[in-house]
């Protein structure tokens, strides 16, 4: 018969680590005498990071007595106590191999149903001051696992944990773990998964993408909807064939294979990076566009706005001419136009119209039958790029809709011809259009502008999974837990300058010479203040997983499963090579 050895509560509360301030409520600490457990926490508990904690389906943590006696023996530790991997209920029985997703016990006047195993994170390894301890929790089968509470009631310590019914299935919570973490996602296990009740959403949705994605994809369950494989590795020279002025100051340039074979196909929304080295004896240097035409065609076509102190962009509008070379990585990114029924919204301001763009000619290539609403927002008619492509190619949609806002619209701007809404395509404006609640929308412009735009569509009922953006700078970061601290652009690091290979930061205009002080590329990132993505540090979650355009990596710990062909896991690699990654 299992007991209840513990019950272990702790509030969040701010703790350094690596220079940082972490709000988090990993620090657990048993407590004495019966405590209420109600829906959504145990009295005197809290989760500093609501998004990865917490909630109806991670109320409770349980965590068992036989792996704190398994991990003092692995790790060398007489040091454990309960509460130190951040559970709630420390337990004697209930090992992770045999409590199935769906089982349900009674301690006291409690019914907790078990509903998926521990979140990898990167904070019980900061509790137990074992970094490697998220990856170690996976591959040593040994996670843990959260409940929701169906009865709310009293428990303590010393009383009898009673199972009242088997979850269907019987899929234990180490099979679960291993289905989403390590190599190997067998169909008929995911299906067996997929049909437990009790299965949190989260996890259902992962297992779903698992069960539906392109086994050569790396794990789309971790990563969301992956593209296929780049076309070729590292950058390839392809020669300019056309430039053209689509607007004061946009300029389009066509690209082609010098010998003149088809260039790859892409999907509707990806983009390129070009090297370009723009003196004799100055560093290449590194830019990603996005890809404006139609897929399939046989050369690629971007569109370049000139920025005020953009010394690529410039290069490109004042040098770049007919007939000359550039080096280009192959199309990439998970920003592309799905093949769904649902209506799509378009929307994009300034340059941001080149790869919604490129979505536009793949829907009138199909003679799409979807709903699709065309939005653009522009300062007047002088800043509308690729003005007359757009209008042919809506002529060619039935069941097509736009709406052009001019901010300024200059005198020869004809209301009802040229545009249709004089202002900004502001939230407010995009209220009132009643937009379809189920349309699949693609965003792309100003990090403000998007950021506005999808607060504004989540408000008017859309799912935020059916927002996708696209921005042409760094991505926002993913921190989870670290307290928000004053945002630096990307520069060098602190010190004198590493004698590694030359790392480049392709969406952050920054390239610099590795430190050998630094452990990892996602450290290396950090130190320079370019904005990452991440979550468990160790190889698990795939969080920090991200296109490697250029050379190779070395791995510091093995992942528990390998990223997908062209990326690279920032939080355990180092570089081999001269490297550039899109971050």
């Amino acid at each position: 018969m299992a007991s209840l050895v513990s019950v272990n509560v702790g509030l969040p509360n701010d703790v350094q680590w690596n220079g940082r301030t972490v709000h988090t409520g990993a620090w657990k600490a048993p407590v004495s005498g019966p405590r209420m457990v109600r829906r959504l926490n145990i009295d005197g508990d809290g989760q500093g990071d609501l998004g990865g904690h917490g909630g109806e389906n991670r109320a409770v943590l349980v965590y068992q007595v036989a792996s704190y006696e398994y991990w003092a023996n692995e790790l060398g530790r007489d040091d454990l106590r309960p509460g130190a991997f951040g559970e709630n209920l420390t337990v004697d029985g209930l090992p992770d191999d045999e409590v199935c997703i769906g089982d349900r016990y009674r301690i006291g006047d409690v019914v907790l149903e078990v509903t998926q195993p521990r979140v990898t994170c990167y904070r019980v390894g900061m509790r137990l001051g074992e970094p490697r301890m998220a990856a170690l929790l996976v591959s040593h089968h040994r996670p843990g696992f959260y409940c929701r509470v169906l009865a709310e009631g009293e428990l303590a310590a010393g009383q009898e944990v009673v199972k009242i019914s088997d979850g269907p299935q019987q899929v234990s919570v180490a099979e679960i773990d291993a289905l989403l973490y390590l190599p190997g996602h067998p169909g008929d296990a995911l299906e067996r998964a997929l049909a437990i009740p009790a299965l949190s959403p989260g996890w259902k949705a992962s297992l779903q993408s698992l069960l539906e994605q392109d086994s050569a994809t790396g794990n789309t369950g971790l990563t969301g909807v992956a593209p296929p494989p780049p076309a070729w590795p590292g950058f390839r020279t392809l020669k300019v064939t056309a430039v053209r002025d689509e607007s004061r100051h946009v300029r389009s340039v066509s690209l082609a294979d010098p010998n003149g074979e088809p260039l790859p196909k892409w999907l509707a929304g990806q983009s390129i990076v070009l090297r370009v080295s723009v003196g004799p004896d100055g560093p290449s240097l590194v830019r990603n566009y996005s890809l404006s035409n139609e897929p399939g065609m046989p050369q690629y076509r971007i569109g370049v706005k000139r920025e005020p102190m953009g010394v690529v962009s410039a290069y490109i509008h004042d040098h770049l001419t007919v007939d000359d070379l550039i080096e280009v990585a192959a199309p990439r990114g998970s920003f592309f136009l799905d093949d769904s029924p649902q209506p799509v919204v378009l929307i994009s301001a300034g340059v941001g119209v080149t790869p919604v763009l490129s979505m536009l000619h793949a829907l009138a290539e199909r003679g799409s039958q979807r709903p699709i609403w065309w939005l653009h927002g522009a300062h007047d008619g002088t800043e509308l790029p690729f003005a007359a492509e757009v209008r042919e190619l809506l002529n060619r949609l039935p069941h097509s809709k736009s709406r052009i806002f001019f901010s300024s619209p200059g005198p020869s701007d004809r209301s009802g011809v040229d545009f249709d809404e004089r202002g900004r395509l502001t939230a407010q404006a995009l209220s009132a259009l009643g937009l379809p609640s189920q349309a699949q929308v693609f965003v792309c412009g100003p990090e403000r502008f998007m950021d506005a735009v999808s607060g504004a569509l989540i408000a008017s009922g859309v799912d935020a999974l059916n927002i996708h953006s696209e921005r042409f700078g760094a991505h926002t970061a993913i921190t989870p837990g670290i307290a928000a601290a004053t945002s630096r652009p990307p520069h060098q690091p602190e010190g004198p300058p590493g004698p590694g290979p030359s790392v480049q930061f392709a969406r952050s205009a920054l390239s610099a010479s590795w430190r050998h002080t630094d452990t990892s590329l996602l450290e290396f990132a950090e130190a320079c203040d370019v904005p990452t993505q991440w979550s468990c540090r160790t190889g698990v979650c795939h969080t920090c997983e991200t296109a490697l355009l250029a050379g190779r990596v070395r791995y510091e710990l093995d992942p528990l499963e390998p990223p997908a062909e062209g990326n690279v896991l920032l939080c355990i690699a180092a570089p081999a090579e001269d490297v550039v990654v899109d971050l």
